[in-house]
């Protein structure tokens, strides 16, 4: 008995045929309305599964189900790398059609997760912070993709990172400025994306009507903010499941500092199910630990461009 498998042309996405597919406008557009698809419950996102490779970094794999696609995508995360000359983030988002199982095409994880990393940032900017400064602190491949997305948003930007050089690279790139790390914390809303070794806001250092995203603690044992600044100020998430186990929230769930009643998810906000910044004078933070649903939008707004951009395609 011979098994007849049908052949397949699959269209492979470069990190640089994502970029041309998707501008960070267009980015920040399919975020918002996959964070609206999931709180109404049309999207679906079995739990992220973590493999630990520690110390060293981690594994995951994050599934997704949406508009007649299902998504995964296997992505790693090993903060030491750029020392050794290699990119922190690698992987592959692999999108079927859900209506047949048939693979659709294959794109490269570090640009997805670097345009909806920026999209997710500046979109939770934009409806729960202020008018006024933005600032970026960290300028690796997802900070670069946070401030990209303000400058696209026509704001003006603060770059803040460890290493000067780069913070002038990216800030000259993009049309940012390179600042201080205090004027950068100190700005009206903030995006922070660093490794999450070491805390960001430590207690009391938010001042009134400030806004930060927290992208960098996507994991176990990270951190950006501590405990009990959290429990200062008003409190988001991506998604309550998620963060409380393995974002900067899972530090002050566990001290039994804050449970999912202090904490909105950001998705009912945008839905008008939940309330957002209440006054000009409110702290607001927002805990991303990056979900699939945001990496499923991204895909599919590059496949709409298919068409228009030449990727190679492999033979299955």
């Amino acid at each position: 008995m011979r098994l007849r498998f049908a052949a397949v042309e699959l269209p492979v996405l470069s990190g640089a045929d994502v970029e041309r597919a998707v501008s960070p406008q267009r980015a920040l557009e399919a975020v918002r309305d996959a964070f609206l698809a999931y709180a109404r419950g049309e999207w679906t996102m079995p739990p992220k599964v973590y493999v630990p490779a520690y110390p060293a970094g981690d594994f995951r794999a994050m599934p997704a189900l949406g508009a007649g696609h299902a998504l995964l995508k296997w992505v790693t995360s090993f903060p030491g790398n750029p020392q050794r000359g290699l990119p922190t983030v690698t992987g592959l988002v692999l999108v079927s059609d859900a209506t047949n199982g048939m693979l659709k095409a294959a794109l490269d994880a570090a640009a997805v997760t670097a345009l909806r990393t920026g999209a997710a940032a500046v979109l939770a900017a934009e409806t729960l912070g202020r008018d006024g400064t933005a600032a970026v602190v960290g300028a690796g491949v997802n900070g670069r993709a946070a401030a990209r997305t303000f400058v696209a948003r026509g704001r003006s930007v603060l770059l803040y990172d460890v290493d000067p050089a780069r913070a002038d690279s990216v800030a000259d790139e993009l049309g940012a400025t390179a600042a201080s790390r205090e004027a950068a914390l100190g700005a009206d809303v903030v995006v922070t994306v660093t490794p999450g070794k070491e805390i960001v806001y430590g207690e009391g250092s938010l001042r009134e009507g400030q806004h930060v995203s927290l992208m960098g603690a996507d994991g176990p044992g990270k951190a950006e903010i501590a405990v009990g600044e959290m429990a200062r100020v008003r409190m988001f998430c991506d998604d309550w499941e998620q963060a409380s186990h393995n974002g900067d929230l899972s530090h002050a769930v566990e001290a039994d500092v804050l449970s999912h009643a202090d904490v909105t998810q950001f998705g009912d906000v945008l839905a008008g199910t939940a309330r957002g910044r209440s006054s000009d004078d409110e702290i607001t933070a927002f805990d991303s630990t990056g979900l699939a649903i945001q990496d499923l939008a991204i895909a599919l707004a590059a496949l709409e461009r298919l068409d228009e951009i030449d990727v190679p395609r492999v033979s299955l």
